[in-house]
């Protein structure tokens, strides 16, 4: 069986590139910079509106450590219930202990909240002390899959542990590879790992629309992109991955 394969955007119009391209479904953030945040509504609503492909949507309220507040976890319950009513097909969450476990409690409120949505746990499983301990304390409060890179930087370098989470996990969970994963390197990492979903960011950057360039001012800190370059998915490079399945 053919493997699905889940691209990682955050606008509008990367959700229908990823569409063209032929993709399965999508993962819809805001600023991946900073590794995925919760999109806005509005962004949500109207690729809602425009796009037939299921799309999933990030609950991370900040960047940095998955430890949240009080007021944080209440901001991402109440973005549950906004995506949920705009009719979106799933919520991307992760929330961990200052200890560096699955926080049960809270992810099975989340859950709770979120269903009969589809359920990913994100990331934040890379950040967990014990990746085993991790899976099969997601697997007792019934997640749906769970993205991750191996605990290493990228999937190339955690392939080893990838293909023994496949393993272990059965059918009881689906474990979704991501990061790194280009149209180059998928056939090598998909023979080695054999997961029934990949999770790919495929950009291609472009010009933003404006003609005007001041030079001396940004909108951001020193480590920034540029003010003028704007990135979208290639659906081509989409097409490039899904001709290989």
């Amino acid at each position: 069986m053919r493997p699905l394969i889940e691209i990682c955007l955050e606008d509008v119009k990367s959700v229908l590139a990823a569409q063209e391209g032929g993709a399965d479904r999508v993962e819809l953030c805001s600023d991946l910079f900073e590794g995925g945040l919760t999109p806005s509504l509005g962004t949500v609503l109207t690729a809602k509106k425009l796009a037939q492909i299921p799309i999933n949507c990030m609950i991370r309220p900040r960047g940095g450590d998955f430890c949240y507040s009080d007021l944080e976890f209440q901001a991402m319950k109440e973005d549950i219930l906004a995506f949920k009513a705009a009719g979106v097909n799933g919520i991307v969450f992760g929330i961990l202990t200052p200890e560096g476990d699955v926080d049960m409690d809270r992810s099975r409120e989340v859950i709770k909240l979120a269903r009969p949505l589809s359920v990913t746990f994100h990331r934040a499983f890379d950040m967990t002390h014990d990746p085993y301990k991790a899976l099969e304390d997601l697997i007792e409060l019934g997640v749906d899959r769970v993205l991750t890179s191996g605990q290493e930087a990228s999937v190339p370098e955690g392939a080893d542990l990838l293909a023994d989470l496949v393993k272990k996990a059965g059918g009881r969970i689906i474990v979704m590879p991501g990061c790194g994963i280009s149209e180059r390197n998928f056939p090598k990492i998909h023979a080695k790992i054999n997961a029934k979903e990949y999770h790919v960011h495929l950009p291609a950057e472009e010009r933003s629309l404006m003609k005007f360039h001041p030079g001396h001012i940004y909108m951001g800190g020193l480590l920034r992109q540029s003010e003028f370059t704007v990135t979208h998915t290639d659906a081509a490079r989409v097409q490039a991955i899904v001709e290989k399945l």
